[in-house]
């Protein structure tokens, strides 16, 4: 089955002397150039992991205008954006200003969130949820709003004496990017959450990690949970037809380099435990082998075989010259093989 391909990174940074992604500096341009590299390759996307209070990529915006300006075709995307960190009328107008930017190519992958690097940080953000509301509630309200907004339908009373002049009717949030709308995906850590995006009518995000429902492995939890979201978003006219990307981290094995860093590392069965005082959750194994068993085990993930969109993980402070060559790797000797291309 024909898939795209896009790399998903965390951006990392480090001052350790191992590293060669030492500072947000590095992180931020070497995420630039990497999205060139991978068009250049032939990649269909460049995906980018938020998180706040870490030493990681947080505020997504300058980087997706960044990379849209720099490229030409490749889809540029989040994997995901904290919806509890997010103002929505603040989201709705930086999204559509980077889309612009891109030419319409953004692929904005958001959700309720994950684990947090310091306790509720959203509150540091000026957020705090409605009484009787989780953070959940209020991401899943955030994103309500957004999505709304997203439509371009004006809703804002005019000024009656504004300073310029305004077109007729209520006033919508500008700038406005058509078709941004159906470039949302929610990233579900769930069934329930993957129907509730269906319902919504925004693409679905499944990655390495879920909440363990029936104890299976993740690639056939994550199958059941593609096909629910499909069902429900079935249920409604959304006028569009959904996407899906599963996310997975590949490591083809085809140099001295590769076996260095990644041969005795590799992580060939999922992993079940608890996230929080609450959640159970199963964690997808890493695919890391030469690539004869990499095919042969890839072919046997149904997951990806449901999904039409892959992200490989990638790991950003090796380099984008290494990157690239894993890239390069994963097109030839995985890719081609799986009939993915």
């Amino acid at each position: 089955m024909t898939k795209k391909l896009g790399f998903l990174s965390f951006g990392h940074w480090t001052p350790s002397p191992h590293s060669r992604t030492q500072s947000g500096q590095d992180a931020l341009l070497q995420s630039i150039d990497l999205a060139v590299a991978a068009e250049e390759l032939g990649f269909d996307g460049a995906y980018f992991r938020v998180h706040h209070f870490a030493r990681q990529l947080g505020s997504p915006y300058p980087l997706l205008a960044a990379v849209g300006a720099r490229t030409e075709r490749i889809e540029i995307g989040t994997g995901v954006i904290d919806m509890r960190y997010e103002p929505p009328m603040r989201f709705a107008e930086d999204a559509a200003s980077a889309d612009l930017i891109a030419g319409g190519r953004l692929q904005l992958g958001i959700s309720r969130g994950s684990p947090e690097q310091v306790i509720d940080g959203y509150k540091y953000f000026g957020f705090h949820p409605a009484e009787g509301e989780s953070d959940a509630d209020m991401a899943r309200r955030h994103t309500d709003i957004a999505l709304k907004v997203l439509t371009g339908q004006g809703f804002a009373e005019p000024n009656p004496r504004p300073m310029f002049p305004n077109p007729p009717g209520l006033l919508r949030v500008e700038p406005y990017s058509e078709g941004l709308r159906q470039r949302i995906w929610w990233g579900a850590g769930s069934d329930a959450t993957a129907e509730w995006a269906g319902k919504l009518g925004m693409n679905l995000m499944s990655s390495t990690l879920k909440d363990d429902e029936s104890g299976e492995p993740l690639h056939i939890q994550q199958t059941r949970q593609i096909q629910k979201f499909r069902e429900e978003f079935a249920k409604h006219d959304h006028g569009f037809e959904p996407r899906v990307s599963v996310s997975r981290s590949i490591i083809p094995i085809v140099s001295d380099e590769d076996r260095a860093y990644f041969l005795g590392q590799r992580d060939s069965e999922d992993k079940f435990g608890m996230i929080d005082e609450k959640t159970r959750a199963v964690f997808g194994r890493s695919y890391t082998a030469e690539p004869d068993e990499l095919v042969e085990e890839l072919a046997k993930d149904t997951a990806i075989q449901e999904a039409d969109t892959l992200l490989v993980t990638v790991p950003n402070q090796l380099g984008v010259e290494y990157n690239a060559h894993l890239m390069e790797s994963l097109l030839t000797h995985v890719a081609k093989p799986l009939d993915w291309r």
